[in-house]
């Protein structure tokens, strides 16, 4: 476990807001994300960097990707009739 601090609640506006120590190495702007969680709450700095579904695999340790020379994708054309929708539908 980490160093523990401590700070004051303050308003700000309309809102609430928590000043985080300078020592936790965030920049001005920098992006964090707040969980509450059972017994309080935690503060995550964002990665930019991290790919786009990237907070979801990793609690999905089975899942393997397919590469993509494995992928098998079927073109058909499909018909898109609305009105053969409508009818049928």
């Amino acid at each position: 476990m980490g160093e523990e601090y401590r700070a004051r609640i303050f308003k700000s506006g309309n809102s609430l807001a928590l000043r985080l120590p300078k020592a936790l190495g965030l920049k001005e702007g920098a992006e964090v994300v707040l969980r509450e969680e059972r017994r309080g709450f935690s503060v995550e700095p964002v990665d930019s960097e991290a790919p786009i579904g990237s907070d979801w695999i990793g609690a999905l340790p089975d899942l393997k990707l397919i590469p993509d020379e494995d992928r098998e994708i079927q073109v058909r054309e499909l018909d898109w009739d609305l009105r053969k929708l409508r009818r049928d539908g």
